[in-house]
């Protein structure tokens, strides 16, 4: 290949001109110039690179190619060869595109439910929430729980879960949930002993049914069984469901929490 011919400023862009008129890299320039898919056709009696008009319509269309996704190789292939079939190339690499859009769509509605569950906690509407969870349930509950334990690391796990959950999802969790209050109920009728296997079993059940909302360990499980008895509240739930057994299930924790070296006295949410 010859030699570029030397000629001043006035007769071309400079790279950094180039750079800017395109919004592509000086970087950029350069290793398309050393590879030679894009070399300036001029150069400055100094030696410096200077574009043409026809090799700014050629790094135009460099910018467009990248831009839709392809290689430098497939660039190569499409500006030098004249028997490329260049209109079947873009419909492919247009299918491509079509189809990324479809996936940033996708993200974006995930994204929107996301910070929907995080502000909100469950994306359900009122109507759902009681049809779901049974006519005692407040939908002013989840906004409630959003203020009080919004900051911590717990309400951001609940709220991952949530996010990705509609009514079917919602309909499973509470059915597991009554399931179990009805076997703790089955238990406190059958005077099952806290500390005993069976009571064990169903703390350890109560472990994996709470995972639906956030990871539960075992101290925080012993944190839980206390509120479970004091907060008026939640007496009032558990010991709706069967006299005592808030007081039961408190004491059920308590003892499978001793049993793996863990003092209740001493438990913190952690």
């Amino acid at each position: 290949m010859g030699s570029m011919p030397e000629v001043t400023d006035a007769d071309g862009l400079t790279v950094g001109q180039v750079s800017a008129r395109l919004g592509v890299t000086v970087r950029a320039l350069h290793h398309w110039d050393d590879v030679g898919l894009a070399r300036p056709s001029l150069r400055t009696t100094g030696g410096y690179r200077l574009y043409t008009a026809g090799d700014l319509e050629r790094l135009h269309r460099i910018v467009v190619y990248r831009e839709i996704g392809l290689g430098l190789d497939r660039i190569r292939a499409i500006l030098n060869d004249p028997t490329e079939d260049v209109p079947a190339a873009l419909r492919a690499q247009r299918a491509q595109v079509a189809e990324r859009i479809d996936r940033l769509r996708q993200l974006d509605a995930g994204l929107d439910r996301m910070i929907a569950a995080h502000e909100r906690g469950l994306l359900l509407d009122a109507e759902e929430q009681t049809t779901i969870f049974g006519p005692t349930w407040n939908p002013d509950w989840p906004a409630q729980a959003r203020r009080r334990y919004g900051d911590t690391t717990q309400w951001q796990q609940y709220a991952e879960r949530s996010a990705s959950r509609g009514p079917q999802q919602w309909q499973a969790v509470a059915d597991t949930v009554a399931a179990l209050d009805r076997a703790l109920a089955d238990a406190v009728a059958a005077g099952v002993e806290p500390g005993s296997p069976e009571a064990n079993r169903l703390v350890e059940r109560h472990r994996t049914v709470f995972a639906s909302y956030f990871p539960l360990t075992r101290q925080m499980q012993v944190c839980l069984g206390r509120t479970y008895e004091a907060d008026p509240g939640f007496a009032a739930h558990y010991d709706g469901i069967h006299p005592g057994l808030a007081t039961w299930l408190r004491r059920s924790i308590d003892a499978s929490a001793r049993a793996h070296g863990i003092d209740p006295d001493t438990a913190t949410w952690q």
